[in-house]
């Protein structure tokens, strides 16, 4: 009997021994895949990007607006019909500090083809490749916004857009979709639930609040 117990218990130790072994293994699996999830990928290298916040940046005045766009957003579309000419122009005369965030959270929008990661990709390409064509780039994608659940603009389009904008070097870097995975990253970081975004000096508007819209006009009106 006590040699047959000792087996039995053997025999636990063993079964035991192999379900803390297939338990580290899968605690180990779910680790690589939320790794996976959360990996940025390469960030862009240029002078006008922050590889860190993702912030692309024109002009060097005291206030600085930041703004977090979509490209397959329809409201930043309007935000930026409304706005965009003005504050780049002030950022053109330095005087606002502007940083556009391409980021991408409504890749759900575009039937599986992952347009605003696409889009936002094509657009950090064109930042690290051709930086001054950057802006140009940024309001001809808005200009040519797709209709949300649709495909989006195909990468070739993406590319032929740049070209029109005399972004020519950006075309390898779009085609491989080397900043793919940037853009999700970057809403992430940023807690960024909806677009646009748009902050003042750091500070966070609520676009649905009088006051803080104009914050945003104030700036606007500046002369």
């Amino acid at each position: 009997m006590a040699a047959a117990k000792g087996r039995t218990n053997g025999f636990a130790i063993g079964i035991t021994a192999a379900v803390v072994a297939v338990l580290i293994a899968l605690v180990g699996v779910v680790v690589w895949l939320n790794n996976k999830a959360t990996d940025a990928g390469p960030a862009p290298k240029s002078s006008i990007v922050n590889s860190e916040t993702g912030a692309v940046t024109t002009g060097s005045g005291k206030d600085k607006v930041a703004l977090y766009v979509d490209f397959q957003c329809p409201i930043c579309k309007s935000f930026e019909t409304q706005y965009g000419s003005q504050l780049q122009a002030l950022a053109k005369e330095d005087k606002i500090t502007l940083e556009y965030h391409p980021i991408a959270i409504l890749d759900r929008y575009s039937q599986g083809t992952n347009y605003s990661s696409r889009a936002a990709s094509a657009a950090y390409a064109v930042a690290q490749e051709n930086p001054d064509k950057f802006l140009d780039y940024l309001n001809i994608l808005f200009e040519n916004q797709p209709t949300e659940n649709t495909p989006g603009l195909t990468d070739q389009q993406l590319i032929d857009y740049a070209k029109q904008v005399g972004a020519d070097k950006a075309e390898a870097t779009i085609k491989a979709n080397t900043f793919f995975k940037f853009p999700t990253a970057q809403a992430s970081a940023h807690k960024i639930k909806g677009t646009p975004t748009i902050e003042i000096n750091g500070e966070r508007l609520d676009t649905s609040k009088q006051a803080d819209v104009a914050k945003l006009q104030k700036i606007v009106d500046q002369k």
